[in-house]
Formats: C-alpha cells, structure tokens, sequence
C-alpha cells in the first residue's frame, strides 16, 4: 500500500465522521427537542421503550447519542434505571440500520443526496429546511466516505503483514478485543462497522474472523456513554453499566454460540457478499440478545446497582453542590443529539431549587424585619451564600452550552436561563440587603411603628405571592405572563403608597430620622424584588417553558 492508498483511508474516514457528525448536528437542530420529549414520554412500557429506542437510533445513526440521552434523562430524575434499561436495547437494535444501508450499496446515490442537501443549506432560507439539508448532505458524505475507504483498501489484501494480522484477529479474544479498542477509539461503531465491511468486500479479512472483530465493536460503542457518564448521579451511572453488560453478554452468548455451531456458515451461504453477511450477523447478534435478555431487563438494572452501589454524594467546599447537574471543573459536556436538550431540563431543575431558596429568605428576611430578630440571619447569610454558588455555577454551565447548542431557539432557552440565573441571584441580594436591616434595627435599638409593622408584613405577603407564581405548571405562557405583571404592578403600586404613608408619619413626627431612611432603603429592596420576578416571567414566556 503506498502513501496515496494510505491517504484514501484516513480521508474516507474522515469524510465517514463527518458525515457521521453533520447528520447527529442536523437532527439535533431540526428535533433534538421532540426527541427528548419522545423518549421523556413514552418509555412506561417495555416494548414501546424498546420500539422508540430502535427508532430514534435508526433515525439518527447512532446508538451512542440515543445511550447519551438516556444517561442526561436519569442524571435529571426524568427517567428511571429500569425504563432506561428498555431503550437501550432498542438503541442496539437501531445502531444495525448503517451496515444495512452499506450493504445494500445505496452509495452511488450519495453524491445526489450530498448536493439536495448542500442545496437546501446554500439556497434555502427557512432554517427547519436548512437543518434538514444539513442532514441529508451528511448522510451524502458519510457514503462518499465509505466509497472512498473500499477503493483505497481493496490493494491491503495483497500486503503480507496486513493479511498476517487480519489472520491472527481470527482467534476469538484478540478479534473482540481488537474490535473493542478500535471503536473505543474512534467512538463510532457505525464507522468501524463500515470499515469492517470494506475490509471484508476487499477480501482482506474473511467472514469468520470478522465476527469477533464485530462482537468486540459491539462493546467497544459503549465508550461513549461511558465518557458522558463522568460526574452524573449513580443511577446515571448505572444506565451505561446496564448498556456494556448488554453488549459483554452478548459477546460471550455469540462467541459461544459461533464456536460450537456453523452460525457463519449458515449466513454465508443465504447472505451474498461479506458486507451483506457481515450486516445481517449485526442485525441478528443485537436483535437476538434483546429478545434474550428481554425476560431479564429488572435483574440487568439489580445487577448495575450491585455493581455500582449507592455512595455518598459528594459535596463541594462548604456543603454546596450542583444536584443536577455536572460542574464544568469535573470535565464538562461534550455536544451531541439531545445533550443540549436534556441539559435545560437539568438547569432548570437547579434554577427551581435556587430560586426556592431567594424564596425561603425573602420570607424569612421580612419577618426577621418585622420581629427584629436576628436568630434566623445566619440561615439567610448561609442560604444567601448558596445562591451565589450557583449563580456562578449554573453560570459557567450556559456559557458551555451555548457553545454546542446548534439552533436558533435551543440558543434563546439559553439565553433565557442564563438571565433568570442572574435575576434569581440579584432577588437573594435584596433579601440579604432585608436581613442587614434588622441588624441595623437591633444594634441602633430602632424602633418601627404599627403601621410600618403591618405595611412589612404586606410587603412579604405579595413578594411570596409573586415568586410562587414563577413556580407555577403554567409559566411561560402569556395569559400567565400578564397575571404575573399585575402582581409586579400592584408591588409598584403598595411602594408609592408606602412612601406616602411614610412622609404623613414624618410630617407627624411618629418617625424616627433613622427609621425613615431605613424604611426608604427597605422600600427600594421590596420594589427591586418586583422588578427581577417581572423579568424572569419575561425570559420564560420568551422561552415558552415553565421553571
């Protein structure tokens, strides 16, 4: 093989991968969001599971994003260990559709595909068509790819040392562990699938050794969940272990199976040509160990929980954590179809338990006021400290994701979020700036009318008012929207007429200089309170999402 053949391979690869890359881009983009709903939605059922699973996979190419889904799906609580557990084995049984296509040669149809889909990205404006095209142009290079690798390895089965090796693969072990490593490496089983087959239809490796290269790449597709399981909750965890255990006990069923009965001998002689054969003996290893372990799924999830037993969880400095999701220092997010998806579920499930917090100290900082009690300040300081963590946090989270979010309202549900981070984390300061006021009052023995006492106690009733309703099932919608401005209205409204109210006790001379400034400042807090929960309500409804 010379260094142009050589050349032909790693750019077929490359174009493969790409192509790979731009349809999973594409999906993502046109229905990245439906499909998490799907699987959200309709996996109560083993075998629908099953079915969605397989679909989903067949659609998008790759078992490895549908596996990434439902790891973010448990990390987030929105999937159980056993529903999971379903999906992925459909998700292995979709992943056999790209040797099929393969097989059936639908390559001289690639550059026709590639151009439709160039053409629609070039010449279309309407962006759901462009996603489309993105699609359709990945999957014309994906086969322009293929082609390319099967004309520039077809000289290999003519090169001593690559047939020595391919002969040596024939032994079980070194074949599965071969596979293994090299999908690993390249983390698609799609494209080592492929390359497997072009091998095969160059006549460099023969059908029956081929299978334990092809056993071990079954495996070897699991590396990806694994990757995107670092620094998810257990359960995550225990969702990846569930897909290797799939693929190793259908390895070591079908290593045996091949070893003592003529299963290849059989699929060669219905099966004409190796990538034919070497497609459905794909088909048939995920097909059949999904019916196999079918029976089994509840003691595959037991069997990853005793693998992985509950642990402790971790905490960061000061007892402050993230519970949905992974910090960036732990090693980030890796985009892919559906990870942006299942990432806003998880920033807002964080953002629901932050601003339940401003909740918590607004009510205690008022009361605290009203009292003047210092007792609970250091619970407010505290959960006043937490708020800011995860302001930061959540923070440094969207400025990640918004670098792999790949359409247009996937970036503005970021954006949103990013703002109502930061409206959140300002709502915690005015209710510390609350708490600070009663140590004023406490240490300068201030005292505060009836009057002042009741209007305080108005105030805390209509802010609470206001911040559940950010919490309610129908946020995000305009009629809510609108209700949500009242309220802020009506804050606006009570401020004015307070500080009326404060002047005819100043002209009175029933108000302190002290208490009056105070009040004032107090006053200032409680309308800014108003302000942030108007613009949160504004994000939502402009990302047409609940909290």
């Amino acid at each position: 093989m010379d260094l142009l053949e050589l050349l032909g391979v790693f750019g077929g690869l490359a174009l493969f991968l790409h192509g790979m890359q731009m349809m999973s881009a594409g999906l993502e983009a046109a229905a990245g969001g439906q499909m998490k709903a799907v699987l959200e939605r309709l996996t109560s059922n083993p075998l629908m599971g099953i079915l969605i699973g397989t679909l989903i996979t067949t659609a998008v190419q790759s078992s490895s994003a549908t596996t990434v889904m439902v790891v973010g799906f448990v990390n987030a609580g929105m999937m159980t260990l056993n529903q999971a557990v379903w999906i992925i084995m459909g998700a292995n049984v979709g992943k056999t559709t790209t040797g099929l296509l393969i097989a059936m040669d639908v390559g001289a149809l690639a550059p026709v595909v590639a151009f439709a889909g160039v053409a629609l990205m070039v010449f279309v404006k309407k962006p759901g068509l462009q996603h489309i095209g993105q699609l359709l142009a990945g999957l014309g290079i994906l086969f322009l790819g293929m082609d390319m690798m099967s004309a520039a390895m077809e000289p290999l089965r003519n090169v001593p040392a690559f047939v020595h090796l391919m002969a040596t693969l024939s032994n079980p072990l070194l074949g599965i562990t071969f596979g293994a490593l090299f999908t690993a490496l390249i983390q698609s089983s799609a494209a080592s699938i492929g390359i497997l087959q072009t091998l095969a239809a160059a006549g460099a490796v023969e059908f029956s050794s081929s299978v334990y290269i092809l056993f071990g790449q079954n495996i070897g597709t699991c590396i990806t969940a694994v990757m995107a399981s670092f620094g998810v909750n257990r359960d995550a965890k225990r969702a990846t272990c569930v897909h290797i255990l799939f693929n190793v006990i259908g390895t070591v069923i079908f290593t045996a199976v091949v070893m003592i009965f003529p299963l290849t001998g059989l699929i060669e002689e219905l099966v004409p040509g190796p990538m034919g054969q070497i497609a459905v003996m794909h088909v048939v290893f995920n097909l059949a160990t999904t019916v196999l372990l079918f029976p089994f799924g509840g003691y595959l999830a037991r069997l990853a929980t005793r693998i992985l037993p509950d642990t402790e969880q971790p905490t960061q400095k000061d007892g402050m954590r993230l519970f949905y999701l992974t910090p960036v220092a732990a090693g980030g997010r890796e985009g892919g179809l559906g990870v942006s998806a299942i990432v806003v579920d998880q920033l807002r499930s964080e953002l629901r338990r932050m601003l339940e917090m401003a909740r918590q100290n607004v009510d205690a900082s008022f009361k605290a006021v009203m009292d003047r009690d210092t007792s609970p300040l250091e619970r407010v300081d505290s959960r006043e400290q937490y708020i800011d963590y995860l302001n930061r946090e959540i923070s440094r989270y969207i400025s990640q994701l918004i670098s792999i979010e790949t359409n247009e309202r996937g970036s503005q549900i970021v954006s949103s979020l990013f703002s109502i981070s930061g409206n959140i984390e300002r709502i915690g300061d005015h209710a510390d700036n609350l708490a600070g006021y009663t140590r004023m009052l406490e240490e300068k023995d201030i005292p505060l009318s009836d009057f002042a006492r009741q209007e305080l106690n108005q105030m805390r009733d209509i802010s609470l008012r206001a911040m559940s309703a950010l919490l309610s099932s129908e946020a995000g919608t305009p009629n809510w929207l609108a209700q949500v401005a009242q309220v802020e209205q009506k804050i606006d409204d009570m401020t004015r007429q307070f500080q009326q109210s404060q002047l005819a006790r100043m002209r009175e001379g029933v108000c302190s200089d002290e208490a009056c400034i105070l009040y004032s400042e107090l006053l200032t807090d409680f309308e800014r309170i108003g302000d942030h929960v108007l613009n949160i309500a504004q994000e939502l409804t402009k990302a047409q999402i609940p909290l």
